[in-house]
Parts: C-alpha cells; structure tokens; sequence
C-alpha cells in the first residue's frame, strides 16, 4: 500500500492523474514491467519503436505515482514489481505480441529483466509472461480458426469436382480399352 501524504502538492497529483490516463488507455490495457538499469537511451529509444508498431506504450513512471494510480484503478495489487527503476510497457491490443517483443529484446540487451505483469487483471511472475510470450497471437489464433473453419468448404469443394473428372477418366478408359480391341 502506498502512503499518501496529509496535503498532496499540486505537481504530483497532477503526475498521478497523468499516470492514471496513460494505465486506462484503450479501455482495459494490459502491463509489463521491467527493469531498464543499463540501457543506452538508443536502445531504448530502439525498444520503444518495436512496441509503437504494437500500438504499445513504454514508460518510465516513478513507483510511487504507479502504485497510486493502480490502487485509484481498483487493479490487482503490483506493488512487488513496482521496486527499482522500473518502466511499464501499456499494450491495449495484443500483449502476448508485446510480451514476445521484450523477450526478444532481452536477449539481445540482457540487463533488460522482465520482473512480472498484468494481463486480463491477472498478476504473472517473469516465468508466466515468458510462457505467455511462446503461446500464439491473437492474429496467429484468428488465422489458426479461419483455417479449421474453411477445411471443410474446401473438402467438399474438391470432392464435387472430383466426381466429373472421374467421369471423364473413366469413359477415356473405356474408350482406350476399346480402341486396343479395336
């Protein structure tokens, strides 16, 4: 729980409503925490390129200021992942996406470390969102589904043209073997 002052100052609430707003983006937004100690401002700027493709953000927020906007959210409780320098990568659209691009980067930047995050308002340790990252997208599941769902159209669609070329190839035989009597 954090401790809130008696007589907030004005700068700082107003840098809670802002961090606020940035965690209610899109609706129900999901979130990853890391440790970014050791990054160059390159490779974050690199980072933060990948995941704006993913309509994702990548911010550094003071722990504090996190910690009060998440309990003002009513969202699961994070303080465990809200200890030393810590940035938050918001992903309203496809986490799993995200995920997956912060594994990635780690193995490139190691001194990138995934601490836990929240998805679906669910808490997941560092193994948890590494075990998310290996599942499909949602994108790759939509396409995993349409491509069940068109296998018997397509099934049926070969069978019914099967049956006239059968035809055919059968009166070209008879034809062959009567032309050999012949």
């Amino acid at each position: 729980m954090a401790l809130v002052a008696k007589k907030i100052q004005e700068s700082k609430a107003a840098a809670i409503r802002e961090t606020k707003e940035v965690f209610q983006t899109g609706g129900s937004p999901d979130f990853i925490f890391t440790e970014y100690r050791g990054l160059t401002v390159e490779q974050i700027t690199a980072l933060r390129k990948q995941l704006r493709a993913k309509d994702a953000l990548y911010k550094v927020i003071k722990n504090n200021y996190a910690r009060i906007a998440f309990e003002e959210l009513s969202a699961p409780n994070v303080a465990d992942y809200l200890t030393g320098p810590t940035a938050i990568a918001v992903s309203t659209k496809d986490s799993n996406e995200v995920a997956k691009i912060l594994l990635e980067f780690a193995k490139e930047a190691p001194v990138l470390q995934i601490k836990g995050g929240v998805v679906a308002n669910t808490v997941y340790n560092a193994k948890q969102i590494e075990a998310f990252s290996k599942l499909p997208g949602k994108d790759q599941l939509i396409a995993m589904l349409m491509s069940v769902m068109n296998a018997p159209a397509r099934n049926l669609a070969a069978a019914l043209n099967d049956i006239p070329a059968r035809l055919v190839r059968t009166v070209k035989a008879v034809g062959d073997k009567k032309a050999e009597a012949a």
